[in-house]
């Protein structure tokens, strides 16, 4: 019985019988005569040999051969003995194969069916593994979305720097325009290119700032100190707007269904503040309020106040605020944004080959530090050279610095105005004793009574004097400038005063040299020793970024000394600059350019064709 089987099987070796391996038969044939089948072929191709001698050789050759008898027999078992056997082996072959794919199919479709009845032990063993719902590849598909995702990055970096070096070299800028593109010129708010102290010639001095709002900053930045209710309000709030964008995507996208216009940008303005009613409300009392809809007010009660810290003595694992403070610590919504800015500045100065010896990151104060080399002796260090300064502000430090700010704006204009109160006095005494006589004095003696005040005086401000027919109200350095509007308060800038200081220290020299000329007395010395560190100490503030001109948000300062051929920190600094605002930032975007779908220019009323009568 075995063997009758396995004469039988599907993988039964015969040359005849039908559908075995190596057979010239096949079950697939249909009862057709493979012999008379080939035996038109092979007569046919029989056939083009023969006419294909007769009409190649010549008649005496053709009589001599007996060409219907020998020649055609030897073809035709030629033909026979090879063409049939591998024509017809090909085909019985080719069927049997093809027969035993299908079956192989059908084999592998009753084995799938049948996997659906797995033992009961097989399935408790998967449940107690982790389920079905764990075999998947669903940790494969994102590590190689990570990988594609570094790739990626590791891409664009390369291209961000070929594209700056390209334009660099392009345009050989060497100002602004060399740090920062286009579309990020607008975050710039100092950037000031002077010579060297102490190289003029051959070393500058660049002082850059960059101020990323807070509402341009791709991960938000909160202070250590602020409160935990302060950023569940933040989360809520943002959670809300964006429940009212969707709301408004889906009134659009119903509009356009029905066949009307679109929401305009003035409307889509007026659809969101309409909405608001749904989520916020003043009543901070009644708990069914609508600002208590996502957090309820016992918990936004428990947790008023509380800061980044709990003291020890105070602290239990099982109250409400110190739970509620557990679940935004574990989300690190406090500290994400601050270190995400920074681990990106260090990240892209290393692969930039922007190599750096000191750090100091202020995590508290949301300041960190970094210069390439640890010193800060000006005279000590190398011509190639920078430090960056990344600080976190809100509104209450900026008004803190512009206090300061002002300050100590007012105490270096106090003290260069009494040094030139002291060099107009040497001066008057210079004339008293030499005798020669200045415009003033002339003008004294012909109009009686005429402004009796050098146009170098420091007391050639309005005050001072009862304004008058004479009272002279312009100093001859600047022109006067407009009055200060209550408006502008937080947006001034000094500039009229910071010209008109910078051109007395000027001329205050110029005075001194024609007083003493080659001479160098006690009183000169002493006079031009304390003019220059003013001047000094007056540019190193000029230097620094005004905090009038400065919003809360992200504030990166840099400062780059370099080599005024060579330029390598500066042209390295710039794609720094780049990628990081790239990381960080999502730019300035204008809402009405984002919404604006069609031109006016396009909106015809004769192309809204229809079906009906024209009016």
């Amino acid at each position: 019985m075995a063997r009758d089987a396995m004469s039988h099987g599907p993988n039964l070796i015969h040359p005849e019988k039908a559908s075995a391996v190596g057979s010239r038969n096949s079950l697939n044939r249909d009862n057709r005569n493979e012999y008379e089948e080939s035996k038109l072929l092979i007569d046919e191709e029989v056939d083009k040999v023969l006419n294909h001698i007769h009409a190649k050789l010549p008649p005496e050759v053709l009589e001599k051969l007996d060409v219907m008898g020998s020649v055609k027999s030897k073809l035709h078992n030629y033909f026979n003995q090879n063409f049939q056997n591998m024509y017809n082996r090909y085909l019985t072959t080719m069927e049997d194969e093809m027969g035993k794919k299908v079956r192989d199919l059908v084999d592998k479709e009753e084995y799938r069916n049948l996997n659906r009845y797995t033992p009961r032990e097989i399935s408790e063993i998967l449940d107690k593994i982790g389920g079905m719902d764990k075999f998947h590849t669903g940790e494969i598909e994102k590590s190689v979305v990570n990988i594609y995702g570094h790739l990626q990055g590791h891409i664009q970096r390369g291209v961000y720097e070929l594209e700056n070096e390209t334009n660099a070299l392009l345009r050989q800028k060497t100002d602004v325009g060399a740090f920062v593109r286009g579309e990020n010129t607008y975050a710039i708010a100092k950037c000031s290119f002077k010579n060297n102290y102490f190289k003029p010639k051959t070393v500058m001095d660049v002082k850059l700032a960059i101020n990323i709002l807070d509402q341009e900053l791709a991960s938000p930045i909160y202070h250590y100190q602020v409160s935990v209710d302060t950023i569940v309000k933040d989360i809520i709030a943002k959670h809300v707007h964006e429940l009212i964008d969707n709301e408004i995507k889906e009134l659009s996208t119903t509009l356009v269904d029905e066949g009307k216009e679109e929401l305009t940008q003035t409307e889509i303005l007026f659809e969101k503040i309409k909405a608001l009613d749904n989520y916020v409300e003043d009543d901070q009392v009644n708990e069914a309020s609508k600002r208590y809809q996502f957090v309820a007010k016992r918990f936004m009660d428990k947790i008023a106040g509380l800061g980044a810290e709990i003291d020890p003595d105070e602290y239990d694992p099982l109250n409400i605020r110190e739970n509620v403070k557990r679940v935004i610590d574990n989300e690190n919504i406090r500290n994400r944004g601050f270190n995400t800015a920074v681990n990106s500045l260090t990240s892209i100065l290393d692969t930039s080959k922007m190599g750096y010896q000191h750090v100091e990151n202020y995590k508290n104060a949301r300041e960190c530090v970094l210069r390439e080399y640890e010193d800060t002796d000006i005279t000590q260090l190398p011509d190639e050279r920078f430090a960056l300064k990344l600080t976190y502000l809100d509104f209450q430090q900026i008004t803190e610095m512009r206090n300061a700010f002002t300050v100590q704006f007012d105490e270096l204009h106090r003290e260069i105005m009494k040094v030139v109160e002291v060099v107009d006095v040497l001066y008057k005494d210079d004339k008293a004793a030499k005798g020669y006589k200045d415009f003033n004095d002339i003008a004294d003696q012909y109009l009686k009574g005429g402004s009796k005040r050098g146009w170098f005086s420091a007391r050639s401000e309005e005050g001072g004097e009862a304004e008058g027919e004479n009272t002279k109200k312009w100093n001859e350095l600047v022109f006067i400038a407009p009055r200060q509007i209550a408006e502008k308060e937080e947006t001034k800038s000094n500039v009229y005063i910071i010209e008109e200081l910078r051109k007395r220290i000027a001329n205050a020299k110029k005075v001194l040299s024609k007083v003493y000329g080659n001479q160098h007395p006690t009183d000169r010395i002493i006079v031009e020793s304390r003019l220059g560190f003013l001047e000094r100490k007056f540019e190193e503030f000029e230097a620094l970024v005004n905090p009038y001109n400065v919003l809360p948000g992200l504030v990166l300062e840099i400062d780059i000394t370099t080599v005024k051929r060579k330029r390598f920190t500066m042209m390295a600094m710039a794609n720094v600059l780049n990628e990081f605002l790239y990381t960080v930032s999502k730019g300035f975007a204008d809402a009405a350019f984002a919404q604006f779908s069609r031109r006016r220019s396009t909106e015809r009323s004769d192309i809204a064709q229809t079906f009906e009568a024209a009016e």
